[in-house]
């Protein structure tokens, strides 16, 4: 186990609490896994999956531009295996994601000449993936995401391909595809900056407009990309209040902590940032220093502190990568940096501060 064990003074072995034991009575508690993390033929990548989280979702291998590369043709093999996998692990998954601007089916907004697709023309688009992708995993996905970082953070709608050719209509339309795909699957939306009151003030008009049209939805995804200074604690725990009041269940769905100085933005998680590299922006290649090793458990306490005081309105935590050599902060907004961004780390061993949450969750 991660964790080890622990020798009782009768010579008997007890195996240490973890925090799927520990947090999971709670809420879920999940990682996000890759095909080459199920994969691995190091047997400290799975046992450091199941050992430590009862939910996985798959980072990227259910996204439109992967699972769906060509309008008549799918790719289920990984996505399949990263079920069967959730499966034979005896662990919840959910599906991420059916409708993104920024990984979508390459094909889904033109017709041949390269020209905008009608309206009329997308929504069908929309139609197939979704039913597709959903009828594919009936009874084994718990959840979807069904719309991904479709807001901008002033809280006005993003202009995706999706909102410039439907228009707003595409939320209501995406969440009934998906309902009726699979009637016993939740339905989510997910976005990042949700601690911003005008994007908090958005995406809760969005949750009562859709449950006033009789639409499902059951949760929404803050998804936490946190940094040393971001977000305001206060407006963090306003945000999850605001969201429960509308009738949903909250998720910390991508939760992550960059410990690193990114250029000229902070916060967020607009993947098509890009900077050059700069060492300046790469400060501890050879590990935390000592000061930084204790914001990163200063923080990520706080976070947990938070969800311990708001269990009953949080259904999952879910961690965004396995390990710190799995996160996707060490190549964005800047490639080739090295950052400790999450739980475990790049040995695939629990770092201190996680007996610390443990505790916090025992008391």
């Amino acid at each position: 186990m991660i964790l080890g064990t622990i020798f009782l003074s009768m010579g008997m072995v007890a195996t240490a609490q973890t925090m799927k034991d520990v947090l999971g009575k709670y809420f879920l508690i999940g990682t996000a896994v890759s095909t080459a993390n199920i994969d691995s033929k190091d047997p400290r990548v799975k046992q450091a999956i199941v050992d430590n989280f009862n939910a996985i979702v798959a980072e990227n291998c259910m996204k439109g531009e992967a699972i769906h590369p060509e309008e008549n043709r799918y790719y289920w093999d990984e996505a399949d295996r990263i079920v069967k996998f959730a499966e034979d692990n005896h662990m919840t998954i959910t599906g991420h994601c059916l409708i993104w601007h920024s990984q979508p089916p390459k094909w889904m907004f033109t017709d041949k000449e390269g020209s905008p697709v009608s309206r009329e023309v997308l929504i069908d688009r929309m139609y197939h993936h979704i039913t597709d992708v959903v009828k594919r995993y009936k009874g084994k996905v718990k959840g979807w995401d069904v719309i991904n970082e479709a807001f901008e953070d002033d809280g006005s709608y993003r202009k995706t391909p999706y909102y410039n050719i439907i228009g707003p209509e595409y939320f209501e339309l995406a969440f009934r595809f998906a309902h009726a795909a699979d009637p016993d699957a939740e339905l989510y939306y997910n976005d990042y900056s949700m601690a911003k009151p005008a994007k908090r003030e958005a995406v809760c008009k969005l949750v009562r407009d859709l449950k006033a049209k009789g639409c499902r939805i059951d949760a929404v995804g803050m998804q936490s990309h946190n940094g040393t200074n971001y977000p305001d604690l206060a407006d963090y725990e306003k945000t999850i209040d605001a969201l429960s009041a509308c009738g949903v269940k909250v998720m910390m769905t991508e939760l992550d902590l960059n410990m690193l100085p990114n250029p000229k933005r902070f916060g967020g998680a607009e993947v098509s940032q890009h900077f050059q590299y700069d060492k300046s922006f790469n400060p501890y290649v050879k590990g935390l220093t000592r000061q930084a090793q204790k914001m990163f458990n200063e923080r990520y306490l706080a976070f947990f502190k938070i969800y311990k005081k708001h269990a009953e309105q949080i259904s999952r935590v879910t961690l965004w990568g396995l390990s710190d050599g799995d996160s996707w902060l060490n190549g964005w907004p800047i490639p080739g940096r090295t950052n400790y961004s999450l739980l475990i780390d790049r040995q695939y061993k629990l770092k201190p501060i996680v007996k610390d949450i443990i505790k916090l969750f025992e008391q």
